[in-house]
């Protein structure tokens, strides 16, 4: 591959922003990445921050699923067990706290694996 400026040389690497060739002379090393020199600096300084961002992002997203799955494991614990508890008490009604501490317990697990997916 040749340089997109200089069709002559031989590129060294792509710019990030537009990823035309360039050689030695038109390539500038922005962050670690190339980009096209006096061209595309600035852009390709924002996407290598923007990149940074959503990496950060990510991290914090799978430990919220962490957090969410262990209120929602907790708190189906509770409701489950208090159905159990006073089903010969309240009948059908325990049914319900029953169904809706299984719900969560449920939700918990999804929030786990869905929280597993982001690390």
């Amino acid at each position: 591959m040749n340089c997109f400026y200089h069709p002559t040389v031989s590129a060294i690497g792509l710019c990030k922003y537009c990823q035309r060739g360039l050689c030695a002379e038109c390539a500038a090393v922005v962050d670690d990445v190339l980009a096209c020199k006096h061209r595309h600096e600035d852009e390709v300084h924002q996407l290598e921050q923007l990149t940074a961002r959503n990496l950060f992002q990510s991290k914090r997203v799978g430990s919220a699923y962490t957090r969410n799955a262990i209120f929602y494991g907790l708190v189906g614990v509770l409701f489950t067990g208090f159905g159990a508890v006073q089903y010969r008490f309240l009948g059908l009604q325990a049914v319900f706290f029953i169904m809706i501490g299984l719900f969560l317990l449920y939700a918990a697990s999804a929030n786990y694996f869905e929280g597993r997916k982001h690390k």
